[in-house]
This record gives C-alpha cells, sequence and structure tokens, in this order.
C-alpha cells in the first residue's frame, strides 16, 4: 500500500499546476477588460488565418476572422464573471435549504397560522390577479396578525394552537426531485430556447439548475449532524434552535462542501460550454469557449481554433477534479 508521504510527494507538483493554472485563469479574467485584444472584432484581411507571430494573432483566427487568443481571454472573463458567481450562489442557496431541511425537519419549525396570509399574498402577485390595493390591504392584515400571534406563540401552552408545523424538508425533497428528474442539459436548453439572454438571467438560470445538488449533499450531512451528541447538549443548555443550527450543527454539515464545490463549478463549466456551442440563450457577440468550438463547424481546415479552446476548457475541468481531489477528507488523512 501506498503511504502517505508518497502520495503526496507524487500528486504535489499535479497539484500546483492544477493550482497555477486556475490561478492564471482568475487572473486574466479579472484584467480581461484591460487587456488590449477584441474578441468581437475580426480581421477580414486574416480569416481563418494560422498561428504566426508576424501577424499579431499569436494564435491564429478563426473562419470569421476572429483572433483566438482574444477569444481564449474572453473565455476566461466569462468563467469569472458568470459561472464562478454562479457557483457561490447555488452553494449558497443550497447549504441554507439543505440545512434548513435536514435540521428541522417537517415538524420541528413551527410558523404562525398568520402567515398562510402570506401564501396567498404571494400567488396573488404571481398570477398577478387584479386589485393592488386590495393585495397591499391583506398584506398589512397578514403581517399584523404574524407579529401578534408570533409573541402569544411564545407561551409553551399556546404554541400548538396558534401555530403550525411546516413541512419544510418535504418541500426541499419534492423541489430537488422535481429539478432533478429533468437533465440538466435539457431543462437549460428548454429554459434558454427564444430571445438572448442577458447575463443575469443566464446567471440565474444557471444557479436554479446547481443548488439542487449541493442541496440534497448538505441535507444528507445535516441528518448525521442532527444525531450527534453535541446537538442534544445543546439543546438541553437551554441554547436557541436556530443559534444551534447555526453555530454549531451548519458547519459540520459544510464540510464535503470543500471537495463537492470544485465538481460543482466542472459541471457549470461543461454546461455553459456546451450551451454556448449549440448556440442557444446567448447573442452572437458573446464569445467564449464553447461558441469557439463551434465555430470550426464554418470551416473544418481551421484545427486551431477548436485545439486551443478544447484545450484551455480540458485544463480547466482536469485542474478542478484535481482540487476536488486534494479537498477531499481522505487525501487530507
Amino acid at each position: 500500500m501506498m503511504s502517505s508521504g508518497s502520495f503526496s510527494l507524487r500528486t504535489r507538483p499535479v497539484a500546483g499546476l492544477a493550482l497555477g493554472w486556475l490561478l492564471l485563469l482568475l487572473i486574466v479574467g479579472l484584467l480581461a477588460p484591460w487587456l488590449p485584444l477584441s474578441p468581437t472584432t475580426p480581421d477580414l484581411l486574416l480569416v481563418a488565418a494560422p498561428p504566426a507571430t508576424g501577424s499579431g494573432h499569436y494564435l491564429g483566427t478563426d473562419a470569421l476572422g476572429r483572433d483566438v487568443l482574444a477569444g481564449l481571454v474572453a473565455g476566461a472573463q466569462r468563467l469569472v464573471l458568470l459561472t464562478l458567481p454562479a457557483v457561490a450562489l447555488a452553494t449558497l442557496l443550497g447549504t441554507l435549504a439543505g440545512a434548513a431541511a435536514g435540521f428541522w425537519g417537517n415538524q420541528r419549525l413551527r410558523l404562525p397560522i398568520a402567515a398562510g396570509g402570506w401564501v396567498l399574498v404571494a400567488a396573488w402577485w404571481g398570477l398577478r390577479l387584479p386589485g393592488t390595493a386590495f393585495l397591499c390591504i391583506l398584506l398589512g392584515i397578514a403581517t399584523a396578525l404574524t407579529l401578534l400571534t408570533w409573541r402569544v406563540a411564545r407561551h409553551p401552552a399556546a404554541r400548538r394552537r396558534y401555530t403550525c408545523a411546516l413541512p419544510l424538508d418535504s418541500l426541499v425533497l419534492g423541489i430537488i426531485t422535481l429539478l432533478g428528474s429533468v437533465p440538466r442539459l435539457l431543462l437549460l436548453v428548454a429554459l434558454a430556447a427564444g430571445p438572448p439572454l442577458t447575463t443575469g438571467q443566464l446567471l440565474a438560470l444557471l444557479t436554479l439548475l446547481a443548488w439542487p445538488e449541493t442541496a440534497r449533499l448538505v441535507r444528507g450531512q445535516m441528518h448525521w449532524v442532527r444525531a450527534q451528541p453535541f446537538i442534544e447538549a445543546a439543546q438541553a443548555s437551554g441554547l436557541p434552535m436556530s443559534r444551534i443550527w447555526w453555530r454549531h450543527a451548519l458547519p459540520h454539515a459544510c464540510r464535503p462542501l470543500l471537495a463537492f464545490g470544485p465538481l460543482s463549478l466542472a459541471g457549470l463549466v461543461g454546461l455553459e460550454s456546451s450551451l454556448a456551442f449549440l448556440g442557444i440563450g446567448q447573442g452572437p457577440d458573446v464569445v467564449s469557449w464553447g461558441s469557439q468550438l463551434a465555430s470550426v463547424r464554418h470551416d473544418t481546415t481551421a484545427w486551431w481554433a477548436a485545439v486551443f479552446p478544447g484545450l484551455a476548457l480540458l485544463l480547466t475541468l482536469l485542474a478542478l477534479q484535481k482540487l476536488a481531489v486534494l479537498a477531499s477528507p481522505a487525501t487530507n488523512k
């Protein structure tokens, strides 16, 4: 059996290369607006030109005359400004939803009965029914009754009478199952079909598709944390449940995210590249690694227009996978 020391020595150069590549992408993506490169301006005198130093296009141009190196920089910028924030938002949303569902379950979290008026207000607003004045009045009544019953429900004798259990675990698990029943690429294509999406809309769409996996992982971990003796000891000491959840249970439930985060980012990078390759959901002026790969269809002899973005995409996915292996608990032992 290989010892942990030899494993560390053998993987240290590869880990350094992986972290160095990801750091390079981060720096290039942040500095892209100030670099003298234009990924959308074509050079009509050099269309599908091979890599050459004398022409100023060091990695060549594609079939539309666009600089391949500028396209690689634009792809790094898209990774930093779109995919990375989408993973951060999806991780935050999935962590909070999964941790709350796993900790409180279906019976532990109780809300005032008057809070049901908020559901009616949300349905009224979502269906865009007429009567804005009535909606405002209903919102005010629901808020007042919620605050009143919340104060009354603090007494244990009145808690069961004026509150109702929120089936949070079943609700979160149902949404996860619904979003997971359809492959993510098909669901993304269906939602993105139509007019080109803005960066904010695509960010929200990627976040919507990525958070269920994080929620499922954190929910399962929280079930294990909820049964640990230190949670029972915290309850016996009289600490509020919200504080136990935030200060004691949540940090332990988030530990698997150190290894899962890079894998989630790799999945969204591949998903966004696939969407750009198909030309769905974005305008023709948006350049990314996926759109660069698609440009080879115009001229199959311009192999350099596909090799360099494909190599950048491959190295990024391998580096993220290596980062996930390094962050896994088994590697750190």
